[in-house]
Parts: C-alpha cells; sequence; structure tokens
C-alpha cells in the first residue's frame, strides 16, 4: 500500500489543518488498494508433462485456474484443473485432475525469498485403490522453496501414496531451475528435477527443460524441449505402449487475468 506524504513550508497553523486531509487520503489510497488479490488463468497445452512426464498420453489438454494472495502476509491458496488420460489408462477411471494448494511466501532477506505450503491432487473418480497393485492416486505433497534472483531450488514431500504407486509415502521431489529475463517480454525457461519414489527403484528418475516464453500481452506462449531418462517399462502407456517420458517439443499458451 501507498501512503500519500505532503512537503509544506508554510506556518504551523496550515500544518495541522493539513493533518486530518493527510489521514483522510491516506485512508483512501489503503481502501483503493485492497489487501488481497485474485487472479485467474486458463491455458492449452500440447502434452501435460507433470515432473517430465505425459499425464494426456503424449496429447493435449485444457487447464484452468485461481489464486488468491493476502499481499501484507503473503498468504496465497488457489486451486487448479487439467484434463487428463492416465488414472483410467491404468485401470481406474476419471479425466480430471483437481489441485487444491495453499502456503505463504516472502522474503528471507533482500535477496532471498521463500516459499512453504501443501499441495493436493485430487483425481476425482480415479478408483485406483481398487486395481491390484496401486493406491489410491490422490496425493499431498509438503513443499519448500528458495528463491535467488531468477533462479530457485524446491523441494517436495509427499504425505501419502504417491500417485498411485504403493508404499510410497515420503517420496521426494527436487525441482531446481530458473527464469531468466531476456529482454523483449521472453523468458528463458531452465529446470532439471529428481523423483525418488519410496520402495519403488524402478520408477524414480531425473527429468528436465529447456524452453523459451514470450508474453504477447493478450497471451504467453511457450516452446519447451522435456524429456527424462525415466524406465521405459515404469512409464509405458497401458493403452498404446508408448512412452510417457520421452523427449519431445511441448507448445502452450495461457493467459492470467
Amino acid at each position: 500500500m501507498k501512503n500519500i506524504v505532503f512537503t509544506l513550508a508554510s506556518p504551523f497553523i496550515l500544518a495541522a489543518l493539513a493533518a486530518p486531509l493527510h489521514a483522510q487520503e491516506t485512508q483512501a489510497a489503503r481502501t483503493a488498494q485492497p489487501d488481497d488479490t485474485v487472479t485467474f488463468n486458463a491455458a492449452l497445452t500440447s502434452d501435460y508433462r507433470y515432473r517430465g512426464i505425459s499425464q494426456t498420453r503424449l496429447q493435449p489438454a485444457l487447464q484452468g485456474g485461481a489464486d488468491w494472495t493476502h499481499d501484507p502476509t503473503g498468504v496465497y491458496a488457489g486451486t487448479w484443473l487439467s484434463t487428463i488420460k492416465w488414472t483410467k489408462d491404468a485401470g481406474g477411471g476419471g479425466d480430471v485432475e483437481w489441485d487444491l494448494y495453499a502456503g505463504k511466501r516472502g522474503q528471507l532477506t533482500t535477496d532471498v525469498s521463500y516459499d512453504v505450503g501443501v499441495l493436493g491432487y485430487v483425481y476425482p473418480a480415479n478408483g485406483l485403490k481398487d486395481v491390484p497393485g496401486s493406491a489410491d492416486a490422490n496425493t499431498a505433497e509438503l513443499y519448500g522453496q528458495l528463491g535467488y534472483g531468477p533462479a530457485y531450488v524446491k523441494y517436495s514431500s509427499a504425505l501419502t501414496n504417491l500417485f498411485g504407486f504403493t508404499d510410497s509415502r515420503h517420496s521426494g521431489y527436487l525441482d531446481v531451475g530458473a527464469n531468466v529475463d531476456l529482454g523483449n517480454t521472453f523468458t528463458l525457461n531452465l529446470h532439471a528435477g529428481r523423483q525418488d519414489v519410496r520402495h519403488h527403484d524402478a520408477a524414480s528418475y531425473t527429468d528436465y527443460k529447456i524452453g523459451v516464453t514470450k508474453d504477447f500481452g493478450i497471451a504467453s506462449v511457450t516452446a519447451a524441449l522435456v524429456g527424462t531418462n525415466a524406465g521405459e517399462a515404469a512409464y509405458a502407456s497401458p493403452a498404446n505402449g508408448r512412452f510417457l517420458g520421452r523427449k519431445a517439443l511441448v507448445a502452450s499458451v495461457g493467459k492470467t487475468f
């Protein structure tokens, strides 16, 4: 919030008369700039890749969400949805991922930022707990992130079984990356991650992304090369046998408003 400050080279009586006006202007500024911010987002992507693995059988997805932030404290909450195919392909049901999250972000120092929170991945009617060898797809994670300039490091730890893997609680994901401003509304997107699936070594892997985002004002467009070293047997689509972690170029267009 911005405070309005008056500089008066005048007698004390004029300063005294101006004080109530100063208070009124300051209050008006606070009223005009509320503490709460709400934004919405929508996107279309050629392939919904999460941690390098396709969630849509290497096919397009529609996505959208909403976020609320309490600006003075950095407390936030939000929701996000995407079309998916993997839960149905795994023998269950459902075709939507619904994320719910909340946390707090701020500055530890002038240069170092932080972000901590909890994220729930909900897969309505996924039914995977009834599929032999699988657990419920619904997953909850705690996460913490430190940022320095355009770079960040983030770690997520599963509070539940991870995305249908049995006995996988406390699995972890390390995410290191940077979003570098190239000028002229271009941003370089760099990412490397390591997914460790507890008690499932064959399902653990490393993923990466190298991309560029261009903000056109009416929308942002991203093109990125993504890939993994995941085991093909662990991440082959049950529907057609195609490797869901293969290297590919993924394009998306999105808008925040």
